[in-house]
């Protein structure tokens, strides 16, 4: 692995904002992001586990990241683009933006889904992203070396039985990802690409693979070295790739 990813200077001056950074993945990769040296916003559902990661950020004297609460099942537009203003009336620019929020939802047969259990994985997982990539891309233009990363799935890239509207939101996902690269390629220095964790010991994981042993996974912490490298300027060349983030930590 390249010596310079864990450089605590990667990501000096980078504003970097995480979706999901309550716990998880999100909560391993904000923390690594503000160890590289960057000012991380943490915007999750619940506000007490924000503190807790805004916390532990803090006692380790690393730069002090922004809390900002919000409920992707139920924020609208308007919530989206207030939070694009503040980020651009207090940083000026978005370095970072990861798409790292997400839900399950039910398993089973299309057939058998729900029509208001699809609309609400089709709500965080696919509208939100939208919503909120909408609205920062004012901020990310003012940046000089922006990057935007969309979270995929494995079943986002091959279709698999009774994943229902996880799978298909997460198709989505990846069509997002591409047209909006496509779209900003030779227009902008933001780089859009898409990843896949892989199977992870998380909340998510576990449920669901109720019967596996978590033990046997890979920590949400041994994938940040990939997340950091992909938000700092030794990723400048990658652009419009669906990235499998155990295959990067290899060539690394």
């Amino acid at each position: 692995m390249s010596e310079n990813i864990g450089n605590a200077s990667l990501l000096t001056n980078r504003v970097i904002l995480v979706t999901g950074a309550g716990d998880g993945i999100g909560r391993a990769v904000a923390m690594a992001f503000a160890r590289a040296g960057a000012r991380v916003i943490l915007v999750g559902r619940t506000q007490s586990k924000l503190e807790q990661v805004y916390d532990s950020i803090m006692a380790e004297h690393l730069v002090e990241p922004v809390i900002h609460p919000m409920d992707l099942a139920s924020a609208v537009a308007d919530d989206y683009e207030v939070l694009g203003k503040s980020v651009t009336e207090q940083f000026g620019r978005l370095d970072g933006l990861l798409h790292n929020a997400g839900q399950l939802g039910t398993f089973g047969p299309l057939q058998y889904t729900l029509p208001e259990n699809w609309m609400k994985i089709m709500q965080v997982n696919v509208n939100a992203a939208f919503l909120l990539t909408r609205a920062l891309l004012p901020a990310l233009l003012a940046s000089a070396d922006a990057r935007v990363l969309f979270t995929s799935s494995s079943v986002g890239r091959k279709g698999r039985a009774y994943w229902g509207a996880y799978a298909v939101s997460k198709f989505a996902v990846e069509g997002m990802m591409q047209v909006l690269a496509d779209e900003l390629e030779n227009t902008s220095n933001i780089k859009v690409n898409s990843v896949n964790p892989g199977a992870t010991r998380t909340v998510m994981r576990a449920d669901a693979y109720p019967a596996e042993n978590p033990a046997t996974l890979p920590t949400a912490e041994s994938l940040v070295p990939a997340y950091v490298f992909l938000m700092s300027s030794q990723a400048a060349d990658i652009h419009g790739q669906a990235i499998n983030i155990r295959e990067l930590l290899e060539k690394l």
